[in-house]
């Protein structure tokens, strides 16, 4: 959850630390949990009838898209800005081609859901509980899984 709350604060330090040193395989446990953060804040705010503006959605992507890798800025703030306006199309052909690129995307899709849903402070909140139901989760498995 580190890496969304570096993007939630607009800190490029912090996400790049948050991502710093994981092998293939955390990757895809990052993506995983993103993911289902994802899923789980479209759902809330579909439950609760929050309706997302297009023009908060796009201010908030260019916000914190700004904290992404140089590499990965441009394109994941277009692919954000085009989701906001209903074109899923561009997230997910960055998604598909590149892990790394999916990871920093669903973060920031993650990020400005958070913010338009629960503004900064409550999202840190939402982030908190997050991690601590995934931690309880892992901590919890069977040793045979």
């Amino acid at each position: 959850m580190d890496v969304v709350r570096g993007y939630t604060d607009h800190d490029a330090i912090a996400v790049h630390e948050a991502l710093a040193g994981l092998d293939a395989g955390s990757w895809t446990e990052v993506y995983a949990a993103l993911s289902g953060l994802l899923r789980s804040t479209v759902s809330i705010m579909e439950l609760t009838g929050r309706q997302w503006k297009p023009g908060d959605l796009v201010r908030h992507a260019d916000e914190v898209a700004a904290a992404a890798p140089p590499h990965y800025e441009f394109a994941v703030a277009e692919a954000t800005r085009a989701w906001a306006r209903g074109d899923q199309s561009a997230m997910r052909a960055l998604s598909g081609r590149d892990l790394p690129g999916a990871v920093h995307m669903t973060a920031v899709g993650v990020a400005v859901l958070g913010l338009a849903l629960w503004g900064r402070t409550g999202f840190h909140g939402v982030l908190k509980e997050f991690h601590e139901t995934v931690t309880a989760l892992v901590n919890d498995r069977p040793s045979d899984v």
